[in-house]
This record gives C-alpha cells, sequence and structure tokens, in this order.
C-alpha cells in the first residue's frame, strides 16, 4: 500500500510540474506539426489526430475549441504535456466530435521553446457528419518491393487503433501475398491472392474461407451482387531504373481479363479483353454491374520502349444476368503524353477516381503520378490540385458513401506510401486530405513499411491470418475455361 501511494505521488507531481503557459507571444507562424493536420476536413467517427510538433520544445499546450457547440462541458479539450508530443484523450475526442458534427474546430497550439512561450496560427479543423467507413485492410511492404516475402496484411479500425493480422509472411510460408480487396465495401465478401507453389485466390464469403485456381490473377474486383469476379493476370516483370527518381519500375509482358462466374464456376472471356496486340489490366466492375471498366495500351517492345507504354481508360458492356461481355468498347480517357491506372467507382455511381502518370503501368515509383476524378455525369475532369503533392499519389478506394476515398501516398518522403483521407463534398469539391492518424505521433518516423494498396471496408472481416493459413490447405475449387 505505501508503494502504490509513492507511485501515485510520484505521479502527481510529474503532471503537476508541466509547464503551463505564461507571457505568451503571438507569432504570424503555422504550427510546424505532423502530420499536417492544419485546415482539414474530418469525419465525426475518426481516431483522435495525435501529432508532434517539429521543433525543440521543452513542453506543448494544444486547445481545441468548438465555439458553436452550447453545452459548455463539451465545448473544448485540452492537452499539456512535457516535449514534442500531443495526444488526445480518447473519450473526450469521441464527445468533441460528436457534438461538433456539421461544425467547425479551432485548434490553438503553444509552445515552450528556448524558455519562451510561443503562440502559433489558429488552424481549424471542419467535422462533417459524413463519417468513414471504419475499417481500413492495407499490405505492408518494403518500399523498394524487393524483400517481397516479408509481407503482412493488416486490418485496422479507423475509429480507434486496434489492429488485427489477414496476412503475415511467418504464418504463409514467405510467401508474396496480392492485396485484400472487399466487394462493395462489405466485410463479408473480399478476396486476396497467395502466390508460390499450392498458392491460391483466398474467397471470403461470410467468413467462410475458400481457395480458388485462378491462376494469375492480379488486379481484380466484385460484381454488384457478388456473384462475378472480373480480374486480370499478368506476367509482371520487375526493373531497376538508372534514375534514383523512380528506382523500381514493373510492367507486363503479357495482361489479359477474364471473369469468373462463382455460382457456375466457369471462366468468361471475350476476344476484346484478351488481345495480342494490346496490354489489358486493372479491371473493375461499374457499381450497377452493366460496365467493366479497365486501362488498355498498345503492346511495345519491352523494356527498350517502356517510356512509349501509355494506357488509356475504356470500358465494356457486361449482363449480369447472363454473364456475357459486350461487343464495343468505349474509350473515357485518352492522353498522348500519359499513362492512366487504377479506375475506381465511386459506389453512387457519381464518379470516376484513376491515376495518370507520364508511362507505364506502375506509378507507385513515379513522382508525377497523380489522381484524377472524372464526373461521369458530365464529363468534366478534375485534377484534384489540392489533393496531389510532388510525390507518387496513387492507390486508391471508396467509402460506401461515396464521400470520401483513401489512397497511397509518399508526400512526405518520396519513399515511404501512407494512407491519406480526401473528403469530396455534395458539390463534387475535393478538401485537403489527411494522413490516417496513428495512436503514437512517432508511429510514422519508426515506420519502416509502405502502406500498400489501402481499401475501406464497412466492417472487421470474420476472418484472420490463421484463418488463411488453413484455408490454405484447402483443395482449390476449379473453374471451366472457356
Amino acid at each position: 500500500m505505501k508503494h502504490c501511494v509513492i507511485s501515485l505521488l510520484a505521479l502527481w507531481c510529474l503532471l503537476s510540474c508541466t509547464p503551463v503557459p505564461e507571457n505568451v507571444s503571438i507569432i504570424e507562424e503555422p504550427a510546424p506539426i505532423y502530420p499536417d493536420y492544419r485546415d482539414i476536413t474530418i469525419p465525426q467517427n475518426i481516431a483522435p489526430l495525435n501529432f508532434l510538433l517539429r521543433t525543440d520544445c521543452e513542453a506543448v499546450e494544444v486547445r481545441v475549441e468548438a465555439p458553436e457547440v452550447i453545452d459548455p462541458y463539451q465545448k473544448s479539450i485540452k492537452v499539456n504535456a512535457r516535449g514534442n508530443e500531443v495526444v488526445f484523450g480518447m473519450d473526450e475526442w469521441k464527445a468533441l466530435l460528436k457534438e461538433a458534427a456539421g461544425k467547425p474546430l479551432y485548434v490553438t497550439v503553444t509552445a515552450l521553446v528556448d524558455g519562451k512561450w510561443i503562440q502559433y496560427q489558429r488552424f481549424q479543423w471542419d467535422v462533417v457528419k459524413d463519417e468513414i467507413d471504419p475499417y481500413l485492410t492495407y499490405r505492408l511492404i518494403e518500399p523498394d518491393y524487393e524483400i517481397w516475402n516479408h509481407l503482412q496484411i493488416q486490418q485496422r479500425c479507423v475509429e480507434n487503433f486496434e489492429v488485427n493480422a489477414l496476412g503475415h509472411y511467418e504464418q504463409l510460408d514467405n510467401r508474396c501475398m496480392n492485396c485484400h480487396t472487399f466487394g462493395s465495401q462489405d466485410p463479408n465478401l473480399s478476396m486476396m491472392y497467395v502466390r508460390g507453389a499450392g498458392g491460391g485466390a483466398i474467397l471470403n464469403q461470410g467468413g467462410k474461407l475458400s481457395k480458388l485456381d485462378i491462376p494469375g490473377s492480379v488486379y481484380f474486383g466484385f460484381s454488384p451482387t457478388g456473384r462475378y469476379i472480373v480480374y486480370s493476370t499478368n506476367k509482371i516483370i520487375p526493373a531497376f531504373h538508372s534514375d534514383a527518381s523512380k528506382r523500381l519500375e514493373v510492367y507486363d509482358s503479357e495482361s489479359n481479363i477474364f471473369v469468373a462466374d462463382l455460382e457456375k464456376q466457369r471462366i468468361i472471356s471475350s476476344p476484346l479483353l484478351s488481345d495480342s496486340l494490346h496490354f489489358e489490366t486493372f479491371p473493375t466492375f461499374s457499381p450497377d454491374g452493366k460496365h467493366i471498366y479497365y486501362c488498355v495500351a498498345d503492346s511495345v517492345s519491352l523494356p527498350s520502349e517502356i517510356k512509349k507504354l501509355r494506357y488509356s481508360l475504356v470500358r465494356i458492356g457486361f449482363d449480369e444476368a447472363t454473364g456475357t461481355i459486350g461487343t464495343q468498347v468505349d474509350t473515357l480517357v485518352n492522353y498522348k503524353d500519359a499513362s492512366v491506372c487504377h479506375p475506381r467507382i465511386s459506389p453512387d455511381g457519381r464518379y470516376l477516381l484513376y491515376t495518370v502518370a507520364d508511362y507505364g503501368t506502375f506509378p507507385i515509383w513515379h513522382p508525377e503520378a497523380d489522381l484524377q476524378m472524372m464526373d461521369l455525369q458530365t464529363g468534366r475532369i478534375d485534377t484534384l490540385g489540392v489533393v496531389n503533392s510532388a510525390k507518387s499519389d496513387t492507390y486508391h478506394s471508396w467509402s460506401s458513401n461515396s464521400r470520401w476515398f483513401v489512397f497511397a501516398s509518399k508526400r512526405d518522403d518520396g519513399l515511404y506510401g501512407k494512407p491519406y483521407y480526401c473528403y469530396i463534398d455534395a458539390n463534387g469539391r475535393a478538401k485537403k486530405p489527411f494522413c490516417l492518424p496513428q495512436q503514437h505521433p512517432q508511429f510514422y518516423d519508426n515506420c519502416l513499411k509502405s502502406f500498400n494498396a489501402p481499401e475501406i471496408g464497412k466492417g472487421k472481416v470474420p476472418f484472420d491470418v490463421d484463418d488463411v493459413a488453413r484455408a490454405m490447405q484447402q483443395e482449390a475449387r476449379h473453374f471451366t475455361l472457356p
């Protein structure tokens, strides 16, 4: 008992000795915080935006105020801390954001630097009522992609800091794992691909896992009913650049697109999607299931003509009732001096989001890679200036309410990809994106993995890495070829 009292007194003394602002000087400079959470739009259900102050300070005070909130006990929160780390209490944070939904929050950062208190320019958080789907899956991978057999696929609850593994190299014999993709953001319908001998596509249907024999699938997407999977088969060749800004190039020596009928266990093909004179890749169904969107390029001599390899964005019809692929290909985006990758359509069918790079099919190491968004009602293309950075911005997915998308960005250092969320308002205007918050403010400084291919989900998937390892031991379900 005596030791407990002493410990409590020591803790009280430590907290009571945290300096508080006095004789504060106000300066006209933005607070040097990391991640950059200044003047952003956030959902009311996001985890606390913990951050670092990028300066050598002895202590920091942060006040978050909601002047439009009526309840005096829910109008603000305050953090006083030694050092430069700002960590908000979970309960206080959730209570404030619930009250402030649809209203602005104002953030004031005051720091003790060289024995003097300085207050930086106040910034704003606009809290919107449109919630983000609460889960995010992603691959953790070495940034140079050479150590592919040390992969992990994780799922994170973005309302808090809970993380669980869906795939881990230690349980899966150091295999390469492809991305985990949801059907309509539904946690009860998803798929991932485990490569190597005895590998296959691991299909999740309501927590029941099965292994599918659809060799070579790389990029895939579900039809709205979940009956069909459209996928590409890619013979991938890695090559290393002499240009340090790009480092690694990946291209396809062959690529075609097929549709797998999960009900009848058959493969559906079309000569328009498997033309030997073209490379077809990045397929995805439209939300109504009436079209398959994909990217296509004329074949060139590789790798010598890699800079001539440019993909266009096209679509072809599909009939879900009969499982029939259309006979006409429509071109939506065709740039003479740029290549289009990774088309994704918002669930409401309004917007088409895709990546644009100078050339090729692997924009991760192209610093010029940016996101663009087409309004499918008007045909207008938004170059998303407020979203993009001077480094690679790509690999994106939508939330179920079509108000948020997540993407992987290397804007911080050009090396490590991190997940960024962006809000699209009711008028189709994009807001400044923000980085996925972490429990410990120094997390990104210490993390030596890239967050690759982030996917938004409406709930927690009903399986884990052990279930995947067991599914790998199953006999694969075979499909009838055309």
